[in-house]
């Protein structure tokens, strides 16, 4: 069976274990999601469902999902994304999807944006340790060098460097889930997941852990 649902960070909390430890959870409103599309392998080459996330308004849509929405008699949804399935038998346009096709004790992974930084020198970006910061170094948070002299005449790829940090797409993987509830649309996951408060995540069983 597929399990995948799009969903929204709630935020982090702490429970408390059978043996008394404080457990650090993040909650994550998965769904409810709506199955809008089916992707066949004769059609468009592989197999997948398409599925709505959070109701939005009309005339924020482009005429072309106005013209979709209507069509399958589905209320206008704001997020869209595309899972892929092995048993596309299962699942029917219009198919509502919830957080009860999830169990407690299994695992999950969970992608989302990660916080967006800024521009980050490299210390901050990608922990370098830096130079003396005594008075007269002249080399206290600059990279050092950063590549050969005459040959090859350039800087490899991959090199650690200031820039953008943050703002990527990150999956963490075998996430357990500690308790659901399914009248909230609710998971309660161990650990920590990308994104700040109320951002997107997509949430799939786990590719490495059961």
């Amino acid at each position: 069976m597929f399990s995948g649902l799009i969903g929204k960070k709630v935020g982090m909390t702490q429970i408390f274990g059978e043996k008394g430890e404080v457990i650090p959870v993040t909650l994550i409103e998965a769904g409810p999601c709506v199955v809008l599309q089916k992707k066949t392998s004769d059609k468009e080459g592989y197999e997948a469902i398409q599925l709505g996330y959070e109701d939005t308004k009309e005339k924020k849509l482009t005429k072309a999902l106005k013209a979709k929405f209507s069509k399958i008699k589905v209320k206008p949804k704001r997020y869209v994304r595309e899972f892929r399935v092995s048993n596309l038998g299962d699942y029917e346009v219009g198919q509502e999807l919830k957080v009860d096709i999830f169990e407690e004790g299994s695992f999950i992974d969970v992608c989302g944006t990660s916080k967006g930084k800024g521009f980050a020198g490299v210390i901050k970006r990608w922990g370098f340790k830096g130079g003396p910061a005594s008075h007269g170094s002249r080399f206290h948070r600059a990279p050092g060098s950063i590549g050969a002299s005459a040959s090859p005449s350039r800087v490899f790829k991959g090199r650690k460097l200031p820039g953008h940090m943050g703002n990527k797409k990150v999956t963490i993987q075998s996430l357990e889930i500690v308790k659901t509830d399914k009248e909230k649309n609710l998971l309660v996951v161990k650990g920590a997941i990308p994104g700040a408060s109320r951002g997107i995540v997509i949430v799939e069983k786990a590719e490495k852990k059961s």
